[in-house]
């Protein structure tokens, strides 16, 4: 289970170390690709087949299912982590996410998120301001 919020930075050589318990979730590769609200989504090489298959199911007959297979899967790289638990963030992921030398690594159960530590503050603040209205609609969804 990938949980909890972690504040790293992404050196000059565009490395991002992943910490070591969470690098222990995700096993000795990974896939890293656009997530949503602008952020960068780090799945495990197990929970990413199970996505891509997911998304492979789309009918692709369907504009939106075309669009968001695009994005999603044409967008995903895999990673690997040197010895020291760094990745390598593409320019165009990073460039994605606006992410710039302060970021935050977000554990949400079966992926990672990488935001823009200024971006995630933004964006945490929101949220944090409607969690009773989220809760309340995710109720009614039987959540």
């Amino acid at each position: 289970m990938l949980i909890g919020e972690y504040k790293h930075t992404i050196d000059i050589k565009k490395r991002l170390a992943i910490p070591a318990k969470l690098r222990k979730e995700l096993g000795k590769g990974a896939v890293l690709t656009r997530g949503l609200d602008n952020c960068l989504a780090l799945y495990s090489l197990e929970e990413w087949n199970g996505m891509a298959k997911k998304l492979s199911q789309l009918p692709t007959g369907q504009i939106d299912a075309r669009g968001f297979n695009r994005i999603i899967l044409a967008g995903a790289v895999n990673v690997e982590f040197d010895k020291l638990g760094r990745i390598l963030v593409p320019d165009y992921l990073k460039e994605y996410a606006g992410l710039k030398k302060n970021v935050i690594v977000a554990g949400v159960y079966n992926r990672l998120e990488v935001w823009d530590e200024a971006k995630w503050r933004i964006y945490k603040k929101k949220i944090e301001k409607e969690v009773g209205n989220i809760a309340e609609r995710l109720g009614e969804l039987g959540v």
